[in-house]
Parts: C-alpha cells; structure tokens; sequence
C-alpha cells in the first residue's frame, strides 16, 4: 500500500476533488518531494480503471517505478498504458482512439508545451475530452518559451497544490543543503570588462573602473582552486556526487579535470550518463550499485538527471554551469534533495564566470515568502528551516564585480547632480550638445536624452519624481 507524505497527501485529496469538480487538476511541487507518488495513488486507488500516463522517457518513468517497488516492499500498479511524449506524437489518430483511458496523466507537463510534442498531447486531450487529466511538474512556466504557464493551458489554471523549491525547505521537506559557490573559469569575464573600460567616454568612470578592475584582477589570481575547494567542503570524501554539466563537449571536457578532486581521492570512480546514449541505463545501475566506500564515486551527465530521477544515497551535487533555465537549476539542485533524506546534502554551485551567481537568491527569496506567509497566519510552527548555510568564496569578487559595474555606469543622480551645478552656476540649463563637465561626464548628450526619453523617441524611463527635479533647475523640455 502507498503511504504518502502529509504534504502529498493534502494534494492527493485537493487534487481527487478537483478532478471530480473541473477533470482537470495540476500539482506543482519541487524536485524530490515525491510527487510521482501522487499519480501511483490514483493507480492503486482505482485499480480497475486504465492509467495513460505520459512521460518525457521511458528512463524517468522506469525509475519511478522501482522507486515506488521499494518504498512498497513490491507493489506495481499493471493498469498503466505508458507513453512518452515522442510516441503519442507519432501516433495516430486510429491508435489514440483505441487507449480508452479513465484517467491521463501527464508527467513533467511543462515538457508538453514542446513545439513537436505540443501536437500529439493536445490530439490526446480533445479526443478524450472529458477524462480527468492529472499533471506533475516543478513548474508551470515554460521560462525559455515566452513564459508559458502551462497550467493555464493544459488545465485551465486548475493547481490543486503548489509548492516552491524554498517552501519545501522552510517547512522541512526537503532538508537544507550546505552551498558552495565557487567558480573556474574567469578569464573571459575580465577580457570582456578590460574592453568596456577602454571604450568608457568619461576619464573620471574610466580611471574609478581601471582600478576596480585591477583590484578585481587580483582578488581572482589569490581565489582558492577547485581543489582546495573540494578538499574543505566535500563533508563526505567517498561519497556519490552527481556532476551536472551543459552539453556532450562540455562533460568530456569536464570529466578530464581529475585534478580538481586529487586532494580528496586520486582514483575515484567515474560514471557518465546522456539521454541519447545506449549505455545509460548501464552507468547509472554501476554508479547507483557502486557500494566502495573508499572511494569517491563522481556520475557526469547532461540531462538525463535533471527530472524524474532520484538516487537515495547522494552527498550532494556539483553544478559546473552555465544553466540558462530556473527550471533546470532548481531540479539539479533536487537531485540533492530527497524528501526521505536524514543528512543535508551539499551543493558545490561552480559557475563558468562571475556573472552566472546569482541564481541562489530565488530560493532565498522564495524561504523569505514561505515564512513571511506562514507567520501571516500564525502558524509558525510550521517553519522548521528559516536558512540554509551558503558559502560564498568568491564574496568578495562578487562586491568587486558591483562596485565595477557602478563605476562603469554612472547613475542619474550623478548626471543630474552635475546639471544642478551647471544651473546654479549658469542660471540656466542651455547646455550645449556637446558640454562635458570637468569630471568627464556628457551632460549636454544627457539632457538630450531626458527630453527623447520623455517624448518617447528612444528607450527609457523617467519617474515623475526625476522630471519634477528637472523641472525645478529650469529644464526645457
């Protein structure tokens, strides 16, 4: 018998009566959370009702399903039909016609919004318009796709529970992880900065960014490398770790830097696993069966992990971005994480260059709302995390980084201190086109600007309160 956790039950019996009420019915809860076990409740509930259950890889849905044989002690529900996302779409109409499911669900449904697969899930849905449809996903929102809330097009806005990454932390479903941020790579960053500096009109911005920039310089040839920084914080030495990493090159690239874990093991065992190799399924069963406890045991892959797959004995993750999506982000940080985990896991975020670091703040933001939200009702027994550790090594590169950023772009208050200046001085703001102050700033080119920028003959924003200012120092708009 499936015994669910409190919070999936909750949205087993939201989810139950809102398919009785509209048939259509989404969850939405993080990464590890176990909400595949939602749907294999509907199975084991209805056990004579046929199940099309619809996956993004028969790799996901044939892990979750050993899962469930094991947090069962054996059940596997046999009135499945089971389909990826790829086959319905192949299919035709004859074959669809002839599943005759009581119930759809569709397993990671942010992925049905995929231009190809898109066309077969919306064949399925109108042939079988009044079956009740359940969804699963870490997200609604398609992030790479205009922001599609597939939530609202696949079910019509129906959420019978949602749940964020932070959420589940505060209220201590997930466990909080320690987080490293590091990075590796630099170069490109400095180089591309060294050349925004060079092109800087203002002398004053330039000589104020040409020496953050050195000072910056510096701070990242003194960082700590990689394997120092695995060395002080891998809690577990000879633990499984699972290497995230963007692409095929990308990993064989990686997977040559031995040299980065040699202080913590010389010879640890490596495993790589995509979706488009044959030997996946073999390199993730010897990585999951690998039981050497002396030694480091490291899976690379791509995005075989990403959704759907969980592995029980994980010390953390290393995450060698770029990631360009949340979505992606967020479910390799729940490979992590595992609402059945007793230690907290830790996550080495190693980003490819100084800009890529501040995707941890969503879910500090997102722990933030959780709490503020919870305390709003009085139920602050609820909040058992408030925080997680995060260990930032590259701190004070990433306040360099700003402060660079801040000299290289000098703020309208900055401007119109300059043009207040000139007003007191002149009487007037009849600056000329071409006006630079003695600190080096275009104060003719930026009035200019204010008055195309109110007019709305180029791109930008002025408040009120700035036009009121301007107003105030004679400006002629």
């Amino acid at each position: 018998m499936i015994k669910l956790y409190s919070h999936n039950q909750k949205a087993y019996d939201l989810a139950v009566t809102m398919l009785k009420d509209t048939k259509k019915a989404a969850i939405v809860h993080p990464t590890g959370t176990g909400k595949s076990f939602i749907a294999f409740k509907l199975c084991e509930d209805h056990p004579d009702k046929t199940i099309c259950w619809l996956s993004p890889s028969e790799y996901i849905f044939s892990t979750q399903l050993e899962n469930l044989y094991q947090a069962t002690n054996g059940y596997k529900p046999n009135n499945i039909v089971f389909f990826t996302y790829a086959k319905l779409m192949g299919m035709s109409k004859e074959e669809i016609q002839a599943i005759h499911p009581d119930y759809i669900v569709l397993d990671e449904y942010h992925r049905a919004g995929a231009t190809f697969w898109q066309k077969g899930v919306e064949q399925l849905l109108f042939t079988y318009a009044d079956v009740p449809v359940l969804g699963l996903s870490a997200t609604n929102v398609r992030y790479l796709d205009n922001q599609r809330d597939m939530a609202q097009e696949l079910f019509d806005g129906n959420i019978a529970s949602q749940m964020s990454l932070g959420e589940s932390i505060v209220r201590g479903i997930l466990n909080p992880p320690k987080y490293i941020l590091s990075m590796y790579y630099y170069q490109n960053t400095l180089e591309k900065y060294e050349r925004r500096v060079k092109k800087t009109k203002s002398k004053v911005a330039r000589d104020n960014a040409e020496k953050c920039l050195d000072e910056l310089r510096r701070t990242l040839e003194k960082s700590e490398g990689l394997d120092v920084i695995f060395k002080k914080h891998m809690t577990d030495p000879h633990g499984k770790y699972i290497v995230f990493c963007s692409n095929k090159e990308h990993m064989d690239q990686m997977m040559k830097h031995t040299e980065w874990f040699s202080k913590v093991d010389k010879e640890p065992h490596m495993y790589s696993v995509y979706s488009s190799d044959p030997g996946a399924d073999k390199a993730f069963k010897d990585f999951k069966e690998d039981n050497d406890n002396n030694h480091l045991r490291l899976l690379y892959c791509i995005d075989a992990l990403n959704e759907g797959i969980h592995v029980d004995d994980i010390s953390g993750v290393i995450l060698l971005r770029p990631t360009v999506s949340p979505i992606v982000y967020k479910q390799q940080i729940g490979r992590a994480l595992s609402a059945s985990k007793k230690t907290n896991a830790v996550i080495f975020d190693i980003v490819l260059n100084i800009e890529n670091i501040y995707s941890i703040d969503s879910i500090k933001e997102e722990m933030q709302v959780a709490t503020s939200y919870y305390r709003s009702l009085g139920e602050a027994n609820q909040i058992i995390n408030e925080k997680f550790k995060i260990i930032d090594e590259v701190r004070n590169c990433k306040e360099l980084f700003e402060k660079l950023n801040d000299a290289l772009t000098a703020t309208w208050d900055i401007y119109y201190a300059s043009a207040k200046q000139y007003y007191k001085e002149n009487g007037n703001l009849e600056v000329p086109a071409r006006y630079i102050t003695e600190e080096g700033y275009a104060l003719g080119s930026w009035l200019n600007n204010q008055k195309a920028i109110r007019k709305g003959t180029i791109v930008g924003k002025l408040t009120e309160d700035q036009i009121k200012k301007l107003d105030d120092i004679g400006m002629i708009w």
